[in-house]
């Protein structure tokens, strides 16, 4: 499955400027461990573990 990436800013009178065209990307089967989020640690999260 294929996706696409385009990468974008927008100045504080929101004007946007293309800092990489739109381009096909291949996603990972497995992330590697430092692209992972952390667990979350709210109550209802640690509560629903439980």
């Amino acid at each position: 499955m294929a996706m696409t990436i385009k990468v974008y800013e927008v100045n504080g009178d929101g004007v946007t400027r293309v800092v990489r065209p739109e381009t096909k990307v291949v996603p990972l089967e497995q992330p590697e461990d430092t692209q992972r989020f952390p667990a979350c640690e709210c109550p209802g999260c640690l509560e629903s573990v439980q």
